[in-house]
């Protein structure tokens, strides 16, 4: 199992590994070993995700899925497997961790009084600079 949080885990099934060769540099070891690491999470399919937690999973990763709702985290910063394995799941955490919380909504005001006036007379300051400039381009 992999927990997620407290109260939201995911079973193993759900979650796939495949194990690939980590492209990049690298000398004799990367041409022999797989240690990079491939691993899949269906969010459309999960029963382990509610509905609204699943709707903004599949907005914020979106360029991480598949057109079959696949998501898909790629793993190689390290050079051993299982490390390569940890961070796959810890990536895979937080990108739900993310999605578990929803956003505020942003109640719209109006500005106050004294913005309103701040920025009319910083308008005013910037006509007259323009203004002098021009007067002096003529007079010259």
């Amino acid at each position: 199992m992999l927990w997620i949080t407290d109260a939201l885990y995911l079973q193993d099934w759900e979650v796939s590994e495949t194990f690939i060769r980590a492209s990049g540099p690298g000398r004799q070891n990367v041409n022999k070993v797989s240690t990079a690491v491939q691993l899949r999470f269906d969010v459309l399919h999960s029963p382990s995700l509610s509905e609204d937690v699943r709707q903004r999973l599949l907005h914020s990763a979106r360029h991480r899925l598949t057109k079959d709702g696949i998501l898909i985290i790629t793993a190689q910063k390290f050079r051993s497997q299982e490390q390569n394995r940890q961070d796959a799941r810890t990536r895979l955490i937080q990108i739900i961790k993310n999605a578990l919380h929803k956003p505020v909504q942003r109640v719209t005001t109006t500005p106050p009084l004294a913005s309103k006036e701040k920025r009319l007379h910083n308008k005013a300051i910037q006509s007259r600079r323009k203004k002098m400039r021009k007067l002096t381009l003529l007079n010259d």
